[in-house]
């Protein structure tokens, strides 16, 4: 059976009684991993101010995570382009592609990645950086990064070092609107659907590929996915392991942010009516079971959507266990 290619995606996740500085190491060694169980992309995201996720820049630690891997593309999911003057982002990718010729992503997004107060001190006062610009700086990155059609955007500015080549620019959304975005510019769209929350993913994707205009590098629509897995020797297990993800999916809706706690911990957590019933619509991982279980999930998710590529997001405490699980489901999935 030919299946569509796997990659991951990961938020460098903090655990209780460790420091950022062992997830950054903990996220290195899962992407060394998945190079070489065939993964074809590793993706690290954008988060601030948030006591359970490392990964705030995403051009430094995917220079550190291409550094240490060998064929595996590397990039952002994403990088919030309203945080950032699309100048800056242009020049960090160009480098970063110069230094890796043809593994670089870059992909966009327009959320924050964290709340109002830490986006203001991320923007300053500017009234350049605000999310009504979105698709005017969208394609000032692209005129930068060697977009003929959108080159008047850039005026005068070249992104530096001149590369080569380019990185793969690709829109990510959990919405209509990435989706009318990517269509529009003719590029490549990452759909969220591991955040599982009132997921609109078939009408943004009908969206998407009914307004998808033919650019040069894209002219067919092209659609990843991602989801949130977790795989082990049995379903309890892999239901155990789980338990962290819950706790932080609740801790994200609720304001109660922190490290990422132990399944034991998690077992143990005492919940109210109120978090039990909250926790019925925020699993944390839609795809926790042996990897066989996980795979068929994975399956139907790709008969549903039409997919083109899959992302694995998964919430663990101990980045042995998610080395684990990319293995079982590598092996399952024929990598």
């Amino acid at each position: 059976m030919t299946r569509v290619p796997l990659s991951v995606l990961d938020l460098a996740t903090v655990r209780e009684g460790h420091g950022s500085a062992d997830a950054l190491r903990g996220t290195v060694e899962i992407a060394k991993a998945a190079d070489e169980l065939g993964f074809a992309r590793f993706w690290v995201a954008e988060h601030h101010n948030m006591p359970a996720v490392a990964s705030t820049t995403p051009p430094v630690l995917i220079g550190a995570v291409a550094a240490q891997t060998s064929r595996i593309k590397v990039g952002s999911g994403g990088v919030m382009l309203p945080n950032h003057m699309p100048f800056v982002v242009a020049e960090q990718f160009a480098l970063l592609e110069a230094l890796y010729p043809e593994r670089i992503d870059l992909g966009i997004g327009r959320a924050p990645g964290t709340d109002q107060a830490t986006a203001a001190a991320l923007r300053g006062v500017s009234p350049y950086l605000t999310v009504e610009q979105f698709p005017e700086h969208l394609q000032t990155v692209l005129g930068l990064l060697g977009d003929d059609r959108a080159a008047g955007k850039a005026g005068r500015l070249r992104a530096t070092p001149a590369p080569e080549t380019y990185p793969e620019v690709w829109i990510l959304g959990s919405s209509t609107y990435g989706a009318q975005i990517a269509a529009a510019l003719g590029l490549p769209f990452c759909y969220a659907y591991h955040f599982a929350i009132a997921s609109d993913v078939d009408g943004a994707l009908q969206l998407y590929r009914s307004g998808f205009q033919p650019s040069e590098r894209f002219p067919e629509p092209h659609v990843m996915v991602s989801a949130s897995v977790i795989a082990a020797d049995t379903t309890e297990e892999a239901q155990f392991l789980a338990g962290p993800s819950r706790i932080m999916a609740l801790s994200l809706r609720t304001g109660r942010l922190g490290p990422i706690i132990s399944p034991e911990a998690a077992a143990e957590r005492e919940l109210s009516d109120l978090d039990l019933q909250m926790l019925d619509s925020l699993p944390g991982t839609q795809y926790a079971g042996t990897a066989d279980e996980v795979v068929a999930g994975l399956d139907a998710l790709i008969e549903r959507t039409g997919a083109n590529e899959l992302i694995l997001a998964g919430t663990v405490y101990d980045p042995a266990t998610r080395r684990d699980s990319l293995a079982r489901i590598a092996k399952a999935w024929g990598l």
